[in-house]
């Protein structure tokens, strides 16, 4: 069994990778600190954007990032505002990368 950290630290510590990796980041609305789900969504800066939410894969039994909005940046946000008004508790983290670059994928992200 894997130990769960709270949401406010997870996003610390996302936040202090981000930075170190010259990533510029913001959050846009701080959820429950405890249990509130995490959604990411990185622009590109060219008008569009990707958002990502935490999931489960059952058939390899570990959680993972998957892809809950992309497509034009405006799009994206219309599906973040709606997201956010059904879970009060969501964290909203908005990178700006020209690469798309959002570490999930990193050690101790995934």
């Amino acid at each position: 069994m894997r130990a769960r950290l709270t949401s406010d630290l997870w996003v610390a510590a996302y936040l202090a990778r981000l930075r170190l990796a010259d990533i510029p980041v913001y959050v846009t609305a701080k959820g429950d600190a405890t249990a509130g789900a995490v959604v990411v969504k990185v622009a590109t800066l060219d008008g569009k954007a990707r958002a990502f939410q935490r999931g489960y894969d059952l058939t390899a039994d570990r959680p993972i990032w998957m892809v809950l909005a992309e497509g034009p940046e405006t799009e994206v946000d219309a599906a973040l505002t709606r997201q956010r008004k059904r879970d009060t508790d969501l964290w909203l983290i908005e990178l700006e990368d020209r690469q798309g670059r959002t570490l999930l994928g990193e050690e101790g992200l995934e």
